[in-house]
């Protein structure tokens, strides 16, 4: 594999030393950006940009022709998995993903079945041609959902706010989430190995919903199954192990379980204190976060003071990837992202010069 010219991601997701701190941005091909809109019309709807390669991997480097982020991340979705699955994805204009079918009940859970990879070409074939574009430039990020963040989107039909149906079933019908994640679990793996093998050079998994369960529902039904694909994953094609991130949202209180999980790195949230977390977990794990998207809609200058104190916080030691506690929000201003990279990049670098 050709060495990239930018590696500063990867050797912080392995905690080695690096000039300054890489950023990259969750969501950072989206709707803030106009050249994504534009090519969202040309495209029709979200699922036909997604499912284009050569649009994908458009959309995909647009950011990185603004801005000087420090990787890339693939241009697809968390539910591609359970589309391929046969439940008919959609997204309505203002609404948010619906699916057509539900797994809610005994016998459509036992009829569930890990997709035929090939439903998926169009993900790994995007992953292909974004990764000829990118020239070596910066790494390629892949990324899955994690089990229990899709099974709450099978069970619902579509998006929520408290998944109540999903919780109910893990009191009242334990057996049959168990067997909907274990599922997923190994569509997952397969799905970040087929994307490991098209030149992915680190990959991450999406808990979007596991904060939402008790500690003793999140071990058994978020991360033990995350657990289970990471240990699964298989070496790129240079035969070397791939970074790996995870990242459950409002999963701060579990950082300890999450940073013996497997992975290279931990993603933390906003509500979570990085001082701490990195004098916890720091020589453990490399940590990812955590300025709060919501910064990014006020001003370059606050962007710049709350940015300067999340690198300060984090230290100048190596491990620390910059990143939001959640997605870019799409009412941000472009110009605040370009001051939000700057900021990181020269605050890191003057940090680590006077470390």
């Amino acid at each position: 594999m050709a060495q990239l010219k930018n590696d500063t991601f990867l050797r912080a997701l392995r905690r080695e030393p690096t000039p300054y701190t890489p950023v990259w941005l969750m969501r950072q091909a989206g709707r803030y950006l106009p050249e994504y809109n534009a090519t969202r019309a040309r495209a029709g709807s979200f699922l036909a940009l997604a499912k284009s390669p050569a649009l994908a991997c458009e959309v995909t480097l647009q950011p990185l022709a603004r801005f000087p982020l420090d990787a890339a991340i693939l241009f697809s979705d968390i539910l591609t998995v359970p589309d391929a699955m046969g439940l008919g994805l959609d997204f309505a204009a203002g609404e948010g993903p619906r699916f057509a079918r539900t797994t809610a009940d005994e016998a459509s859970i036992a009829a569930l079945r890990e997709p035929d990879m090939d439903e998926l070409a169009y993900v790994f074939d995007a992953v292909s041609e974004i990764k000829r574009a990118l020239a070596g430039s910066v790494p390629l990020i892949g990324f899955a959902g994690s089990p229990f963040t899709l099974a709450c989107y099978m069970i619902e039909g579509g998006g929520g706010s408290d998944f109540a149906n999903v919780r109910r079933m893990a009191y009242a019908r334990p057996d049959l989430l168990q067997r909907l994640v274990d599922v997923n679990a190994r569509a997952v793996a397969t799905y970040l190995n087929e994307q490991i093998a098209r030149g992915a050079d680190a990959v991450m998994i999406f808990d979007t919903w596991g904060g939402l369960l008790t500690t003793a529902a999140y071990r058994r039904f978020s991360l033990a199954p995350m657990r289970a694909i990471l240990r699964s994953l298989e070496p790129g094609p240079d035969g070397q192990p791939v970074p790996t991130i995870i990242f459950t949202k409002g999963g701060g209180q579990w950082l300890d379980e999450a940073a013996a999980s497997g992975a290279s790195a931990v993603g933390l949230d906003w509500t979570v204190d990085i001082a701490r977390a990195r004098a916890a977990f720091g020589a453990q794990v490399a940590l990812q976060g955590n300025l709060d998207p919501a910064v990014l809609l006020t001003d370059p200058d606050t962007v710049v003071r709350e940015a300067t104190a999340i690198v300060r916080a984090a230290g100048p030691a190596p491990g620390h990837v910059f990143n939001l506690g959640h997605g870019i929000v799409p009412a941000t201003q472009p110009e605040n992202v370009a001051a939000l990279v700057e900021a990181v990049h020269r605050e890191s670098a003057a940090g680590r010069a006077g470390a």
